[in-house]
């Protein structure tokens, strides 16, 4: 039997969503699919699967990344899901830890990737926030809170930036601790 469950995490809590999604394992619900804020499970048995998600740097259609998820795949992954650049693998807990990240530079490099994805959206909303709240102050002085949108969108994206350069300079200092 399916369950959908809708659910959204934003792109800096994927370690959060990964956590949910072993919650929901372990209560005996497979993720089996996965589309913008929905999830579609199927029974299992609990705790049967462990699940990480990653963001590639190519769509998972492109050569590079389907080279990545064979590989991931003759370790016992198994890709469950993919949406736009993010990819929803799982692993059978019986076969021992999953993890996706072998040393501290392989976690750095993919927090970094989401950084340069989350960057780029933080500045064009900020672009269009200047390029709008002119244009609404000199020709709709009553819309003129409509521009404060896209000024939102990009504090609360600087918000997640800040999150996910906390987590590298973490693991900067670790890794110069081991050094």
């Amino acid at each position: 039997m399916r369950k959908i469950i809708k659910k959204m995490f934003w792109a800096w809590e994927f370690e959060k969503e990964e956590k949910w999604l072993n919650e929901m394992s372990t209560k005996g619900l497979a993720l089996v699919g996965y589309s913008w804020c929905r999830y579609s499970f199927e029974e299992c048995e609990p705790g049967e699967y462990t699940n990480k998600i990653q963001l590639l740097e190519h769509r998972p259609n492109h050569p590079e990344s389907e080279q990545y998820i064979r590989f991931m795949e003759e370790t016992g992954a198994e890709q469950v899901a993919s949406y736009m650049n993010w990819v929803y693998f799982r692993k059978k807990t019986a076969e021992g830890p999953f993890e996706l990240f072998s040393d501290i530079e392989s976690k750095m490099n993919h927090l970094i990737l989401v950084k340069k994805l989350l960057l780029p959206i933080a500045v064009l909303n900020l672009w269009i926030f200047l390029m709008n709240a002119v244009n609404f102050a000199l020709n709709y002085p009553s819309g003129i809170w409509i521009p404060f949108i896209n000024l939102a969108c990009a504090a609360l994206i600087l918000f997640g930036v800040n999150r996910i350069q906390k987590k590298i300079n973490a693991l900067k200092k670790e890794r110069t601790i081991r050094e």
